[in-house]
């Protein structure tokens, strides 16, 4: 099992390298990178905080939705050209399937990371970008499950994607939504901002909070242990649970 796994792995990262939108994703850190350079012209003070500060927000947005967007389209196309029929059709099982696409993405979302956490290397002190960086790959690891599982389940590339990106701004912006949802400024005691006080918590509870992974302050002002423990008790918690979905799902599709 472990070497289908690890060829499985191996053809999906090989595949990644000769796609036109893994080369484009580097193409966008080197813009990331001109983009960080004009911000530290602009800056007065500080200037090597807010270029590491604001490079490390757009590059988390950038690589998660890139990352999303190839698994999606590479799981849909290997699908249409039956390329999932031909390996399952060897002594290989769903799960091994699975696993082995999986970790190819892992590979390909740890390239990609390294890349970026190597720029900014320039603006941040190695410590707190150490610290960025794993919490990167968790956050990456859980959109990379979650992008499987909607695909399995929705088997469309927009629908799929819509959900991911979703999932994932939902996730970085509950927590301001739970503030609004009990501003002091709303009328208190109706229906409606119970409604909404509920809800919001509801989908805080199921949600991860990734508002609280790969911070750009921590690159500013270092960060506490406790964050990063956080970060991972998340990820070992949803990946869990996305990953036995994505399963299951994949284990019940005819192919």
């Amino acid at each position: 099992m472990v070497n289908n796994v690890k060829t499985i792995a191996f053809f999906t990262f090989k595949e990644a390298t000769q796609n036109r939108l893994f080369r484009l994703t580097f193409v966008g850190l080197i813009c990331l990178l001109g983009i960080a350079e004009f911000t530290g012209e602009l800056a007065i003070t500080e200037v090597r905080e807010m270029q590491a500060a604001l490079l490390a927000s757009i590059a988390r947005w950038f690589i998660v939705m890139t990352t999303a967007l190839f698994v999606i389209t590479s799981m849909v196309r290997e699908f249409n050209d039956k390329g999932t029929e031909l390996i399952l059709s060897l002594p290989v099982s769903k799960m091994t399937y699975y696993f082995g696409k999986y970790f190819g993405f892992i590979a390909l979302s740890l390239v990609i990371s390294t890349s970026i956490s190597l720029i900014l290397l320039l603006y941040a002190d190695i410590l707190p970008l150490l610290a960025w960086y794993c919490s990167l790959l968790c956050e990456t690891a859980i959109i990379i499950s979650l992008s499987m599982l909607c695909l399995f389940t929705f088997s469309n590339i927009t629908v799929s994607f819509v959900v991911v990106v979703a999932f994932y701004i939902l996730s970085r912006s509950i927590e301001a939504i739970q503030l609004l949802s009990t501003s002091p400024i709303l009328e208190t005691n109706t229906f409606s901002q119970d409604f909404m006080t509920g809800l919001a918590n509801t989908i805080a509870y199921i949600l991860p909070d990734l508002n609280e992974f790969s911070r750009s302050d921590w690159l500013v002002y270092g960060l506490a242990d406790s964050n990063l423990k956080f970060v991972v008790i998340q990820t070992v918690i949803y990946l869990t649970l996305l990953i036995s979905a994505g399963i299951f799902d994949l284990s019940r599709k005819e192919l």
